[in-house]
């Protein structure tokens, strides 16, 4: 199933759903709200890359996407830089999987993020751009002048993070055009 994504891109869609049920189980001894979640299959499969480091998954979520037809078109494959630091970055490894599977190019930390507060902590979507307005930024040596540039990301919330990417890109790297793919989306954009 594809889900389109509005923002200051050509075009963008999410692969899935990350959840697709929840039921809330209440509190838990740290305070924190508990939820007894259904995910998707695409959702389930980046759960076991991100949080069990499982890189099994990779093959598996690029098998998934050959149902997306063009990502063989774009000349370069742009990973969205990470909020926090894991032994296995799923974007990376996903980008890499699917550059090589269909002939495109991946520049893996071409962008950077400055490490800050935990967006998935803020609900407000202008707080979150506020926090991201500079902490993207170019970090690779890469010309892509003028390419057509697949940025990709894992999960698609509010989309503060993808714009950030995208306004860095088109004013900073020069790029030609921009769409946006990411593997899943929550069912709300807060």
């Amino acid at each position: 199933m594809r889900y389109k994504l509005e923002g200051s891109w050509r075009k963008g869609y999410a692969f899935d759903l990350h959840t697709v049920a929840s039921e809330y189980l209440g509190v838990d001894e740290r305070g924190h709200d508990r939820f007894n979640s259904t995910r998707s299959e695409m959702g389930e499969l980046l759960y076991q890359l991100k949080y069990n480091g499982d890189k099994s998954a990779v093959k598996e979520i690029v098998k998934l996407l050959k149902r997306i037809k063009g990502i063989e078109t774009f000349d370069v494959i742009v990973p969205v830089p990470s909020s926090t630091k894991r032994a296995v970055q799923p974007v990376n490894e996903i980008a890499k999987a699917l550059g090589k599977s269909r002939g495109v190019d991946v520049v893996v930390g071409y962008l950077s993020k400055e490490q800050g507060p935990a967006l998935k902590n803020v609900d407000s979507p202008e707080e979150r751009a506020a926090l991201l307005e500079d902490a993207i930024t170019v970090t690779g040596d890469e010309d892509l002048s003028g390419k057509k540039v697949l940025l990709l990301d894992d999960l698609f919330r509010s989309g503060a993070t993808l714009e950030a990417c995208a306004r860095v890109l088109r004013d900073d790297a020069k790029v030609g055009d921009i769409c946006v793919l990411t593997m899943t989306k929550t069912r709300s954009n807060r």
